[in-house]
């Protein structure tokens, strides 16, 4: 079973428990989001097009995180007049989980709070690195004590 849904002036093509990445939507994660725009629905081989959406139908997600797309460059340069602009644009995106596809006159299950740590953050957690007081303090010690025995 899978459904078209319109979200932030794009259209996309889910289906259960499939994870997407959409424009940002307002929301923490472990957040429970519902998409009313149903354009298309397919159920094995039943597909029902609406017109312009497919009236009773939702899709439930559920927000895994917030994050931010990949770095854009814009340069704009004009020959023999040295003029030159840089600039940068990271667009903000929502990861989701899709939950459930509800059919018309279907109940809407509640949407489970699994929220997943993220690779960067079970790394950053995971990692036992020293903080920069602790090394800098070590280094200190040993000169310290090698200037003591010099003198002596």
């Amino acid at each position: 079973m899978f459904a078209v849904v319109k979200t932030g002036g794009k259209q996309y093509r889910v289906a259960e428990n499939q994870i997407m990445i959409i424009e940002k939507i307002m929301g923490e994660s472990g957040a429970a989001h519902t998409f009313e725009d149903v354009l298309l629905l397919e159920d094995g081989s039943k597909i029902t097009v609406g017109a312009p959406r497919v009236e009773g139908a939702k899709v439930v997600a559920s927000i895994v995180e917030q994050t931010k797309g990949d770095k854009v460059i814009i340069f704009k340069k004009t020959r023999r007049h040295t003029y030159r602009r840089t600039k940068g644009h990271r667009q903000e995106l929502t990861v989701l989980r899709v939950q459930q596809i509800a059919r018309p006159g279907d109940a809407v299950r509640p949407v489970e709070a699994r929220v997943k740590k993220t690779p960067v953050q079970a790394t950053v957690e995971s990692s036992a690195a020293p903080t920069k007081s602790a090394a800098k303090s070590t280094p200190a010690v040993k000169k310290t004590a090698a200037k003591a025995k010099s003198k002596e």
